[in-house]
């Protein structure tokens, strides 16, 4: 298989309606690990009905595409795909019931080399369709490990966001469920990578991964503790590149520091293997 620059830049992505109900938001925020304490009432009102909000990261699984790198079409080797970076930012509140339409693109494709894989940097754009008005833009950067060398752009690549390095001002510790990832995948990423032991040896993993979308949905939920007040309305964008693995069952440490004028800078850590998982994190709260 051999990426074809012209025809994956032109995906031909339908316009998607995705009609979000109670129990989707629902079944994404018990994904994430929200209401691992049912008494806590700042984690209820994302798992419970009765007055019900949105997470702010649950944009991105609004009107997602689903696993398309699987289209032998692609000329994509989907086992070697991993996630590299997640962008998003919210322009109006979720709903958490309701119907939106994705509109989704590929921006540019990286051609690494041969042996070193190939960036495919894509976006979406989520409408409310009653009002017509963008709801949220996200953005993400597909490492394709095994599809380097098939004669793309070399480049510009977007530096990474700087870390400060001085020590966190705020941390906390939120525990990953065991069957994170069997939960996770039922709001819309199929990716057997995450759910069969055997395709996850094939990609070099002893055992099932947890998305990596989960991952930074957990980082956004530290978010909301941290500098939030659990009021989803105030975050409105949150950036972070993914830099290793996490397997269910693990506890994400985020660490937080203050920027000023709404901005955090922000990481996440594995804490059983002591290893930064996701870096270079960007939120912005108002």
């Amino acid at each position: 298989m051999t990426i074809d620059y012209a025809k994956l830049k032109a995906w031909p992505f339908p316009e998607l309606e995705h009609k979000v109900t109670s129990r989707d938001t629902i079944l994404y925020a018990l994904g994430l690990g929200l209401g691992a304490d049912p008494l806590d009432e700042n984690q209820l009102r994302f798992v419970y009905e009765d007055g019900l909000k949105a997470l702010p990261s649950m944009a991105a699984v609004l009107a997602y595409p689903g696993f398309w790198l699987k289209n032998p079409e692609s000329g994509i080797d989907w086992k070697q795909v991993l996630h590299g970076e997640q962008g998003l930012v919210v322009h109006r509140p979720l709903p958490a019931e309701g119907t939106v339409i994705g509109r989704t693109s590929i921006t540019e494709i990286i051609d690494k080399g041969p042996g070193k894989g190939a960036l495919l940097y894509s976006r979406r754009d989520v409408f409310d369709q009653a009002s017509g008005e963008l709801l949220c833009t996200v953005s993400g950067t597909t490492f394709c490990r095994g599809d380097g060398g098939f004669g793309g752009p070399k480049g510009p690549t977007p530096a990474p966001h700087a870390m400060p390095e001085r020590a966190p001002d705020l941390d906390c510790e939120l525990r990953t469920l065991p069957q994170a990832a069997l939960i996770y995948r039922l709001s819309g990423d199929y990716n057997p990578l995450h759910a069969d032991p055997a395709v996850a040896r094939t990609a070099g993993f002893p055992r099932p991964i947890l998305h990596g979308l989960c991952t930074y949905g957990v980082a956004g939920h530290a978010l909301l503790k941290l500098v939030c007040d659990y009021d989803p309305v105030r975050l409105k964008r949150l950036d972070v590149r993914f830099t290793a693995p996490v397997f269910p069952g693990e506890t994400l440490k985020t660490e937080v520091w203050r920027e000023g004028k709404g901005l955090f800078s922000f990481r996440c850590r594995a804490v059983e293997r002591d290893v930064v998982v996701l870096n270079n994190g960007l939120a912005q709260t108002a």
